[in-house]
């Protein structure tokens, strides 16, 4: 018996982020950083039977990590919601973690805090690619704003840089 076969659909669901991946992102001027493009390296992979999906993201300007970020992806099956606790490199402890669902191919995940609500989106396009998209909106303010959106592709272990 593989260690998957008695996890729930919604579970088996989150296996989509396992892998290493590279992307090419556009990043918006916010209040934390200058408009401008990034690499990204993602690598992602199941946790505790395939519970839990930890990825490790790290995003490349001008040849410098500029920002980096663990996430743990899991399923609350008494709310029916999937989870993201997220720890980055710009120290923000989470109250909670981002909760959401799965529409079709597409997972969107929102959190709020005292700053504002942080929403994002990743749509699978096929089992190689994917879009991700993550939108901040100011507390007291209706607006979603783009922060950054890019296309990831599966790549090689191998091909991932260190650092």
């Amino acid at each position: 018996m593989n260690a998957f076969s008695s996890l729930s659909a919604d579970h088996l669901r989150l296996q989509a982020l396992v892998g290493a991946w590279r992307g090419e992102e556009e990043v918006a001027a916010t209040q934390w950083t200058d408009a401008g493009t990034a690499t990204a390296e993602v690598v992602a992979q199941p946790e505790f039977g395939g519970l839990f999906v930890v990825q490790r993201y790290r995003q490349r300007r001008d040849g410098t990590v500029s920002f980096g970020a663990h996430n743990v992806f899991g399923f609350d099956q008494q709310n029916g919601l999937a989870t993201m606790h997220q720890f980055d490199s710009m120290g923000f402890v989470p109250a909670s973690p981002a909760t959401g669902q799965w529409d079709g191919s597409r997972l969107t995940l929102e959190r709020s805090s005292p700053r504002g609500a942080a929403r994002v989106a990743y749509v699978f396009e096929g089992a190689d690619t994917y879009r991700m998209q993550l939108q901040f909106k100011p507390a007291g303010n209706d607006v979603w704003q783009d922060m950054v959106s890019g296309v990831y592709r599966r790549v090689s272990p191998s091909e991932m840089k260190e650092g």
